[in-house]
């Protein structure tokens, strides 16, 4: 599983925790913003957060940090220990 990470998104930091398959828990700020789930590429979706079933509305914000999301590239890991 992937490790969480962080992204910025017009100048607020959010917090990615990656779940299971295209599933994410998100914090915004510090807080807990909610769960969103990749459907297209271009389209996330928030999860209800009793339910986590999708929500289909249309949310920019939610979209922004998917494309964030799909953007990231881990850092690369230091392996000198595997050269002593």
């Amino acid at each position: 599983m992937q490790d969480p990470f962080d992204i910025l998104v017009n100048g607020i930091v959010y917090s990615v925790f990656p779940e299971e398959d295209n599933v994410y828990t998100i914090f915004k700020a510090g807080n807990e913003f909610g769960k969103i789930e990749k459907d297209t590429d271009n389209v996330w979706l928030m999860l209800h957060p009793e339910t986590e079933t999708p929500m289909f509305n249309n949310n920019t914000e939610v979209d922004a940090i998917g494309q964030a999301i799909n953007n990231y590239v881990p850092e690369e890991e230091d392996n000198d220990d595997d050269f002593e």
